[in-house]
């Protein structure tokens, strides 16, 4: 009858008859299924005709020794676990043994109970090694989910940066307007670079106020402020080991700018409210869709800190650069949400796609992929039509240039005339506007603003 036991299989190599008879009958105890060889040249022919998974080999034997086997068990057989025995043990013996890769080293007369833990050990580290190889090519396969898609020249310059920068440990610079995938980018240099089996850490600079983006990005002690009841790790802690993200990385204030700046020479840092320095080791992937060369000019970034971050650049364009790419991102993305929905279309009619093509996609690859979601929601047709996509708030078919009396018209140009009136300016130009720098930014994205001759 098998046991749980019965699949693992045990040779022992003695030339003493008692040895191998003693060692089979408490391994035949516990389930093993177990064979014996008086000799070397004896195991290596059993070695040939069958698996196995554990080798206990005597030390000193006529003809072969114990090390002599062992180095020939492991050409043969690399993944081989050996345990040398032995009555003459010495310290030179044991560190040839271990040093060819051993599990183990142990003296004659033997005790059973600590051979039988011994062995239970070994399938237990067998066991963890097989599902530590299991998840990592779980992990491996975790990118492909979703894959950058294009075919256009920009995307296939940026995936060769890509692969060239992954497995180094170089700081990246990852530029591109808002909605181009700039996140994307940064996971797929992590899932392609060595520190792939650890975390990668993203947090968006550009979202939280400078308080709470301090304590996000170094953490604090409890008590630090009001409100921090406990002690808590920050975005460079937890990135230890794997990658941190920074993006939107050109709309922090000085004083993030700063401490940034220390961080990533140093990769130290302190917890907020904290005494202790912490090291971490991680690498770092920064994103931004502003020009950092005019924010510096501006006096609105450091320049150390820029030349800190822009080691290796990598540019994605935006999606009115590269229309070709526009159908295979439309057909993907109504792939993904007619299964979601569970609502099968034929595709996107010629008109609908030519459309789609022709529309210049200020939102990029976010707006594409919005946009085919909710028409897979109204469709009523087999094939998506034009008046499905409400671009701009309006159909692709009703789509044109704005009214220059309609409210966003006037908001643009209220705009363009306060920056050209602050010589683009970003900080006094969003104090006269009586916003941040960041809803700023977002509009002269959104807009498509930029500095004329004149305004210089």
């Amino acid at each position: 009858m098998a046991t749980a036991n019965s699949d693992v299989r045990i040779l022992i190599v003695d030339d003493e008859f008692s040895v191998r008879d003693s060692l089979q009958a408490w391994f035949k105890d516990e389930g093993y299924t177990v064979d014996t060889a008086e000799s070397g040249k004896e195991a290596l022919a059993k070695l040939t005709e069958q698996e196995w998974d554990i080798f206990f080999l005597d030390l000193k034997m006529p003809g072969m020794t114990g090390l002599e086997l062992q180095k020939k068990i492991r050409e043969i057989r690399p993944d081989s676990t050996i345990i040398i025995i032995t009555a003459y043990a010495s310290v030179e013996s044991a560190v040839e043994a271990m040093h060819n890769g051993a599990y183990d080293y142990l003296s004659k007369p033997f005790d059973p109970d600590y051979l039988a833990l011994l062995v239970r050990n070994i399938l237990e580290r067998k066991k963890l090694k097989e599902e530590t190889t299991s998840l990592k090519k779980a992990l491996n396969g975790v990118y492909t989910a979703k894959e950058i898609i294009g075919e256009s020249a920009g995307i296939k310059k940026m995936m060769e940066d890509i692969e060239a920068v992954a497995d180094v440990e170089s700081t990246v610079l990852i530029l591109g307007e808002s909605g181009t995938g700039k996140e994307l980018v940064a996971r797929a240099i992590h899932s392609n670079s060595r520190r792939r089996y650890a975390p990668i850490v993203t947090i968006n600079c550009g979202a939280l106020p400078e308080s709470i983006l301090e304590s996000e990005l170094f953490g604090h002690e409890k008590g630090a402020f009001t409100g921090a009841q406990y002690a808590r790790k920050g975005k460079f802690e937890m990135a230890d080991g794997g990658t941190i993200f920074l993006d939107e990385i050109g709309n922090v204030s000085p004083k993030i700018q700063m401490e940034l700046l220390r961080v990533l020479e140093d990769k130290k840092f302190t917890r907020l409210g904290g005494n202790k320095e912490i090291s971490a080791d991680f690498r770092t992937i920064a994103a931004t869709n502003r020009n950092l060369e005019e924010a510096m000019q501006e006096g609105d970034f450091r320049n150390d800190l820029y030349y800190r971050l822009n080691v290796f650049v990598i540019k994605i364009p935006p999606l009115r650069e590269r229309k070709t790419d526009i159908p295979l991102l439309a057909e993907h993305f109504l792939n993904v949400y007619t299964r979601q929905m569970n609502k099968p279309l034929a595709g996107i009619s010629k008109k609908a796609m030519d459309a789609l093509v022709g529309h210049e996609w200020p939102g990029n690859v976010r707006e594409l992929e919005n946009a085919i979601e909710r028409a897979v929601v109204i469709c009523k047709e087999r094939e998506i039509q034009p008046t499905d996509f409400p671009l701009s708030g309006r159909s692709v078919a009703e789509e044109g240039i704005l009214d220059d009396s309609s409210l966003e018209a006037m908001q643009k140009q209220h705009i363009v005339k306060v920056l050209e009136q602050t010589g683009w300016n970003i900080s006094r130009a969003a104090v006269a506007l009586q916003i941040d720098r960041v809803t700023l930014y977002n509009k002269i994205n959104k807009y498509k603003l930029k500095k004329t001759a004149a305004s210089n």
